[in-house]
């Protein structure tokens, strides 16, 4: 899985000239939180709610509300944009992104092509919607999750044929290996809750959960 496979590839920019005021409404109108800021199509910035909220002046200023308006009225994205930004390419792994947002602590990475032209962007939610998809939490059907013994090698081609066998087809997979047994998450395409669970539990795999669900819309 790659970047670009769940990266948002229908951008929302703005320019280094654009008014404060007018990325805020532009953010508003598109409900987004964020804003790459290009030079023709290369990054040069980012500019975020965050970034926005801490250039504007304190409730404890004198300032008047005139001359509040005044200088934000006269303040572009491109004095208070990130400018030293972390971008990644679209060929870069899922997981890559996201490594790359937690080592620097961030919530979207700008996605570049060889010559640095923006292509996507990618965010936390981007993450989040990618992690569903993976575990086919939208797709509906049986999940089963299995304890499996740590040495217990071969397991996996075992559980898919034993299902397959009996005309069961898995949607998804899923391992989380843990210090002393693996846990085996398997998404079935089937309402057949019970029959699946007590098929497992007759071939002595240790069923300690099996759920329906619903698909989602």
């Amino acid at each position: 899985m790659s970047v670009s496979d769940f990266m948002t590839k229908n951008l929302i920019v703005a320019q280094p000239e654009m008014k404060i005021f007018d990325a805020v409404d532009l953010m508003k109108k598109n409900n987004i939180h964020r804003l790459p800021v290009v030079n023709g199509e290369q990054v040069i910035g980012l500019i975020t709610e965050g970034t926005i909220q801490s250039a504007m002046p304190s409730k404890a200023t004198s300032l008047s509300v005139y001359e509040v308006n005044y200088l934000l009225n006269k303040t572009t994205v491109a004095d208070i944009m990130v400018k030293n930004v972390q971008t990644i390419k679209p060929e870069a792994s899922l997981e890559d992104g996201i490594f790359k947002m937690r080592q620097n602590n961030i919530g979207v990475l700008p996605v570049v092509n060889g010559d640095e032209t923006l292509v996507g962007i990618i965010t936390n939610n981007d993450i989040f919607d990618a992690f569903l998809k993976i575990t086919g939490y939208n797709d509906g059907g049986t999940r089963v999750q299995l304890r499996i013994p740590e040495d217990h090698k071969g397991i996996l081609a075992d559980i898919t044929k034993l299902l397959a066998d009996n005309d069961f087809s898995i949607l998804t997979v899923v391992v989380n290996r843990k210090e002393l047994e693996t846990i085996i998450e398997l998404q079935i395409e089937s309402r057949e809750t019970k029959q699946i669970e007590n098929l497992l539990k007759e071939a002595h795999y240790d069923v300690f959960e099996a759920t329906f669900l619903s698909k989602k819309v």
